[in-house]
């Protein structure tokens, strides 16, 4: 029976530690000591204080080099990468210390501490010990602390966190060209827990909605001395019980139990499969949770106790398609470059503020009909992810591996603990490798062997395709367009025809060609700071389109349009399994950007989210003409001219949408005239398409031609837009229609 109790110390803030009978668990998160060294050696005196998790930017008063991480740019100059090792800033060593009284009565008990995550090259000192060294930036940071602990009083326990320019070239840690500034930190949950001889150190439940089981894997940890005299004992029989409850009412649903056989100073893996024929199916619109209790048992006595929350769901692959629980599924959404806000001067403590998070992951994605997003180059913190279980999220959870990597070996090592650690979360959907890289070990070698730890999620492997790969479950081709990266002329030779939906390019004729999944999980190179300035990738990009001199507020309504076209181009194409903007949330002076404006802290949308409602719905029509506005030397339609289009309808769903379908013509005032008026029908899981005709303005002008569709039952349309020249005029002015 777990209790509650409370500590107050002089030299810390309160904390808590979660009682029971074989598991108590101290939390260490809140306000650390803190200070840096130019060499290994701790400082002499701690001069300021950090909370944890955090990273070392957080730290008041603020480190030497803050201004040097955070610098706020007058003006973007264009840049297209930077080199992890042109350093502006002195490499230091961070120190982190606490203080933890610990009781008389957990005396006898093995205790371990736990940093979830830490980067980079991690090392752990208990009063005055050396518990050990981890290079592990990703994964938990563990060690067994049991004979350095001081019962009954105060303990003191010292973290060394080192740069990401020592890590060692081993460590499964990947670069990340785009990013100036690797900031180091413990940056997840801290803890000291404490248990009997036999511990459950990982425990990955994995559900089988088709096969009506749940297979439990568990990771034993025995404390026991291994054998040390001839004949001594070398292992344990322990009894492992495990109960599933469903985790809003606490009815228990399943119960099984089994006896195994533990290694004594050792880890050994066992696991239990349980039929279950009564659940409820997770999902990202009803995230139905249940709860796995599982006991160890020895000789009698419970040496530990731990719960781990899950979902019954199935996630598959058949043919082109993603399936979950046996319905096919249309992923849309966007990315989140955790790793690279860190940079962001405004990012303060907000990615460890659950209300920011909870908003930033819950409320806005349910606004803009999103039932899924990648976490792009790094992962996020533990919470994350259960947010994402509770509310309804699937993820595309990607390490951060895009150029230089690691060794076989402790990539093996790294990425196996990565998947006992976090693979009970039903919103991770996809586990993904590698980004826009190769990698022959782990894609041939290393994810087939990983898919027996997991069997029940799809692999990515950046761009490693069928031709590459024994197994090649899904691809992710990034279809970016424009003239970014190549020579103007060149470009204008065949420019991209922004708007028109059956456009061809050969990466989208490529997937179209590929047996596997396609995953469109970036695409366009369009962006902008949150003041409205081209970021270091697209300063050329706005000069072409808009000129030098353009505002913010006109580069906002390309940005919008443009990425609103974009996404209509690639959602009419039946041949996407899913279609992922990029991006949702990043560092607000880097090389790309997000689309918020002003302040981060209060997740302000900018036009581009507005409008993204409406080219994400689940059902839409979308008009399929090439932009006149912004694609240059469009020839002006006739006026009074019949103009002959087609419109693409997309439903995601599994029921046939039907709905009132309204076409206007607004001229550059607003004022609108309706043209078409009719009821479609759009036909599940399938584009269609139909031919309009429409009798255009007599007066010369720019024109904004708009498709709203309603579906039945809804009040708010969804909207598609195309902006088109009538006639020879001095110049073309367009309304700036709201979303």
């Amino acid at each position: 029976m777990f209790r509650l109790f409370f500590v107050a110390s002089l030299s810390l803030f309160s904390f808590y530690a979660a009682f029971c009978d074989s598991r108590t668990v101290i939390n260490l998160n809140g306000t650390w000591d803190f200070d840096q060294t130019t060499d290994a050696f701790p400082p002499k005196k701690f001069t300021r204080k950090i909370p944890v998790p955090g990273v070392i930017t957080m730290a008041e008063p603020r480190i030497e080099d803050y201004d040097k991480f955070f610098k706020r740019p007058d003006k973007v100059t264009a840049k297209e990468q930077h080199s992890l090792y042109d350093l502006d800033y002195t490499p230091r060593y961070s120190w982190y210390k606490k203080t933890v009284f610990i009781p008389e009565d957990l005396k006898g008990k093995e205790a371990v501490i736990t940093l979830k995550k830490s980067q980079y090259v991690t090392q752990v000192f208990f009063n005055g010990f050396d518990l050990g060294t981890s290079m592990a930036c990703y994964t938990p940071v563990e060690f067994k602390a049991t004979g350095a602990v001081k019962y009954g009083g105060e303990n003191v326990i010292l973290v060394r966190v080192g740069e990401r320019v020592w890590l060692p070239s081993e460590a499964a840690g990947g670069t990340d060209k785009e990013k100036e500034h690797y900031l180091p930190g413990i940056w997840d949950d801290v803890s000291i827990s404490f248990t009997g001889d036999v511990r459950i150190n990982r425990a990955l439940i994995l559900p089988s909605v088709a096969g009506k089981k749940i297979t439990a894997k568990l990771q034993l940890r025995n404390f026991r001395s291994a054998q040390i005299f001839y004949g001594d004992q070398m292992t344990d029989s322990v009894r492992v019980n495990l109960s599933i409850k469903e985790k809003k009412t606490g009815r228990i649903v399943a119960q099984s139990g089994a006896v195994t056989i533990s290694r004594r100073d050792n880890l050994t893996e066992t696991e239990i499969e349980i039929p279950t024929h009564d659940f409820t199916l997770w999902t990202p619109e009803n995230p139905e949770l249940y709860v796995a209790d599982i006991t160890i048992n020895l000789n009698g006595k419970e040496t530990d106790k731990l719960e781990k929350t899950f979902g019954m769901r199935d996630f598959t692959r058949r043919g082109k398609f993603f399936y979950l629980n046996g319905q096919q599924y249309i992923l849309r959404g966007t990315n989140i470059t955790f790793q690279r806000f860190l940079e962001d001067p405004d990012s303060r403590n907000l990615v460890w503020d659950k209300e920011w998070v909870k908003k930033l992951l819950v409320e806005y994605p349910k606004q803009l009909n999103w039932n899924a997003m990648r976490i792009c180059v790094g992962i996020v913190p533990d919470f994350w992810y259960d947010l994402a279980d509770q509310y309804g999220l699937l993820f595309q959870n990607e390490w951060l591996y895009w150029q230089n990597h690691g060794w076989d070996e402790e990539i093996n090592r790294e990425y196996t603990d990565w998947i006992w650690t976090d693979g009970s979360h039903p919103s991770i959907a996809i586990w993904d490798a590698i980004n826009e890289n190769q990698d022959e070990y782990i894609g041939n070698v290393l994810i087939p062997e990983l898919q027996k730890l997991d069997p029940t999620r799809i692999w990515d492997a950046g761009y490693m395709t069928g031709d590459q790969m024994n197994r090649d479950e899904m691809d992710e081709p990034h279809p970016y367009q424009g003239p970014w990266n190549m020579d103007i002329k060149e470009f204008e030779k065949h420019p991209y025809p922004l708007g028109k939906l059956d456009y061809k390019p050969g990466i989208i004729l490529q997937a179209e060609r590929s047996s596997s999944a396609q995953l469109v999980n970036e695409y366009g190179w369009i962006w902008l700071w949150r003041n409205g300035t081209p970021s270091k990738l697209t300063v050329d990009v706005y000069n072409y389109y808009l000129g030098e001199n353009s505002t913010a507020e006109e580069n906002r309504e390309l940005q919008a349009y443009w990425l609103q076209c974009e996404t209509e181009w690639l959602r009419s194409n039946p041949n996407l399994a899913g279609v992922l903007a990029f991006c949702y949330l990043a560092n607000n002076y880097g090389y790309t950007g997000d689309w918020f404006i002003n302040d981060i802290k209060d997740l302000e949308p900018g036009k581009t989210l507005s409008w993204f409602r409406h080219c994400f719905a689940p059902a839409a029509v979308f008009i399929n003409l090439t932009d006149e506005r912004y694609v240059k030397y469009a020839i002006p339609h006739k006026p009074g001219t019949e103009l002959a289009f087609e419109l693409t309808g997309v439903n995601n769903n599994n029921l046939a949408s039907e709905g009132k379908l309204e076409l206007l013509i607004l001229d550059e005032t607003g004022k609108k005239k309706s043209v078409h008026e009719e009821t479609v029908k759009l036909d599940p899981l399938i584009t269609t398409s139909f031919i309009e005709k429409i009798n255009l303005p007599e007066k010369p002008g720019g024109y904004l031609l708009v498709a709203e569709y309603t579906p039945g039952g809804s009040e708010q349309p969804v909207i598609s837009r195309r902006f088109i020249k009538i006639g020879e005029a001095s110049s073309y002015s367009y309304f700036t229609m709201q979303p």
